[in-house]
């Protein structure tokens, strides 16, 4: 078995490693872009050509499937993707977990880019599952860029910035974008009150890999014998993880296997 994972960064980490926890003997497949970086600020156009160049870089290494693990090339290239790769190959996106977020009754924070804050997309996605559940908008401008360079302190900063945003009462937080599972504990105590539970938090990575399971008929195995196979593409070029990535404990998990070109 074979999972291709793309993003603009290494915001794929997260869901990657989910997919490594399921199915340990997958091989996996990592192609991003960090010479298009950031892709948020680009047109939808554009978003859909990186998009397709990262896809096909992916496809080249015929994987059973493809993760979309970027909510900005969900949005944006989704169907440009399935037009071109499927039924060959199965394409699963990414969508920002709202409707389970809304679940224990709000308040809900929606922690986003700056482009997809406010977007008809995300406002879109809040209609058709809120409900009456209250929902704040909280862009975090800076944070996606920090945790892409393992910046710390501008971790910190933007963090803070967006916690500083985000009302006391919220019971749960969606991470909008694949970058900010990479230190959702972080967040977590950010947004903790005193005296209050932690908050919840709600990503997409284990979502997205169950359903890439699902998509080619196979079920999770946790105790599978771990695979030696993990192929990194940059921006095209067959390369090793980025260093940033090994910042993260997603990363240090992927990383512990020998890469294969």
């Amino acid at each position: 078995m074979k999972i291709a994972l793309m993003d603009s960064g290494i915001g794929l980490l997260a869901a990657a490693a989910a997919v490594r926890r399921l199915r340990p003997d997958a091989d996996l497949v990592l192609s991003s872009d960090p010479d298009g970086m950031p892709w948020g600020p680009r047109t939808s156009e554009d978003v859909t050509a990186h998009a397709l160049d990262v896809a096909r870089a992916a496809a080249a290494h015929r994987p059973d499937a493809l993760i979309v693990a970027c909510n900005t090339a969900s949005v944006h290239a989704l169907p440009a993707l399935r037009a071109e790769l499927e039924p060959t190959l199965p394409v699963i996106g990414t969508v920002p977990a709202i409707k389970p977020s809304v679940a224990g009754g709000g308040p809900v924070a929606i922690w986003a880019t700056p482009a997809t804050t406010g977007s008809p997309y995300q406002r879109g996605l809040i209609r058709e599952f809120a409900g009456s559940v209250a929902v704040t908008e909280v862009p975090c401008p800076g944070l996606a860029d920090a945790v892409q360079n393992a910046d710390e302190a501008a971790i910190d900063l933007a963090i803070a910035a967006a916690a500083a945003r985000t009302p006391r009462d919220v019971r749960a937080v969606v991470l909008g974008c694949t970058h900010y599972e990479l230190v959702a504990e972080r967040i977590r105590a950010a947004v903790r009150q005193p005296g209050l539970p932690p908050v919840a938090l709600h990503g997409s990575a284990g979502a997205v890999a169950a359903q890439a399971l699902r998509r080619i008929g196979a079920e999770p195995a946790p105790s599978a014998e771990p695979s030696a196979a993990l192929a990194v593409i940059l921006s095209g070029r067959p390369a090793d993880l980025p260093e940033a990535a090994l910042a993260y404990a997603e990363g240090r998990l992927l990383g512990a296997v020998s890469p294969a070109r």
